[in-house]
């Protein structure tokens, strides 16, 4: 038996079934309606420490959702943590050393410079009380006594006395005249670099830990812990979940009845039956060739313009480059219509 014909027979009934099917359920062309076809885009961050060290701890894993602030990560800070230990050591001194120029000479310096400037006068009262004796028995004796070697001696111990007195006079006005306002303002700028080393160092401890900028999913998780990191290595890939839009293109043709602002239905193949809503947020007003990626109806060469469909995704269903079909409402009826749908299609 030739079973050629049977075959034959069964190829054309599948292909007049598959026909059938198509022609019964496909949609009907609507003048009020704009269907575009376009795929799911989102901002991304790229997070990287500001330090070059070891990574101690990463704290999230891809798929995490992270919010603003969040510690996602952390550097070792061991060296770090000491640092400041001895920056805080510094400052402790150079405080003491600038309260000590503030607090001027302690009474019992004052004290000790008057008794010296006492013990010099008394020095200088010896020496010339000998310098007379010996004057007075040289005029007494006609020089015999005293010699000229003699005399020279004491008035030099004399002198000496004097100029000791002098010196031990100006160290006392110095002891009780305290520091002089140069050396506590010098003080004082040496406090102010300390603390402002430190300052500096806490600020790289604080560093030392990546924070979420914004609310995100993580995308991707770049590094691990022990991984030598840098400000030029990213260690997250984040999603940023909202806004989130369908980039989609239109023809120039249709471009007129495209308007800002103008009510959208999202459909997916993964949540057939269950739009959701938008809006158009952004008409591009340069022209471009139609991308490989775009999908359309006519598959020709054509200048096309980008526009950006905002999505409303609470249950967050879109994900980046999902397909979607775009369907924009060219009259209020419409979009009534479509919010409608939207809103019984999101019902369980």
């Amino acid at each position: 038996m030739n079973k050629k014909p049977i075959i034959l027979g069964a190829v054309v009934l599948v292909a007049a079934a598959a026909l059938a099917a198509w022609y019964f359920n496909r949609q009907p062309a609507d003048a009020h309606e704009l269907v575009l076809y376009g795929n799911v885009d989102l901002r991304q961050v790229s997070l990287a420490f500001n330090g070059s060290e070891r990574i101690g701890r990463l704290n999230v894993q891809e798929g995490d959702r992270v919010a603003a602030g969040q510690v996602l990560g952390e550097l070792d800070t061991r060296t770090l943590e000491l640092q400041i230990a001895q920056s805080e050591a510094q400052i402790a001194v150079q405080q003491q050393v600038l309260q000590k120029l503030k607090t001027g000479s302690r009474p019992e310096e004052i004290a000790q410079a008057r008794a010296q400037v006492s013990a010099a006068q008394a020095d200088a009262e010896l020496a010339r009380q000998q310098l007379e004796r010996l004057q007075s028995i040289r005029q007494t004796t006609s020089g015999r006594a005293v010699s000229q070697q003699d005399l020279d001696a004491a008035q030099a111990r004399q002198k000496t006395a004097l100029a000791q007195l002098e010196n031990v006079r100006k160290a006392q006005q110095l002891v009780v005249t305290g520091p002089r306002r140069e050396d506590i303002a010098q003080a004082q700028a040496q406090l102010d670099v300390a603390v402002a080393s430190l300052a500096v160092q806490k600020h790289q401890l604080d560093q030392a830990q990546l924070r979420a900028p914004i609310n995100a999913v993580v995308r991707a998780r770049l590094m691990e812990p022990g991984d030598m990191a840098s400000p030029q290595r990213p260690v997250f890939t984040l999603a940023i979940t909202h806004p989130k839009w369908v980039r989609a293109y239109v023809t120039e043709a249709d471009l007129g009845r495209v308007k800002p602002g103008m009510a959208a239905t999202l459909h997916t193949d993964s949540h057939p039956g269950q739009p959701l809503t938008g809006k158009v947020g952004y008409i591009s007003s340069v022209a471009e060739f139609t991308p490989k990626t775009v999908q359309t109806e006519e598959l020709r060469s054509s200048l096309v313009y980008e526009i950006r469909v905002l999505a409303d995704d609470p249950e967050d269903r879109l994900r980046l480059g999902m397909p979607v079909t775009v369907r924009l409402a060219l009259d209020g009826g419409n979009a009534n219509a479509n919010s409608n749908a939207a809103n019984a299609g999101s019902k369980p």
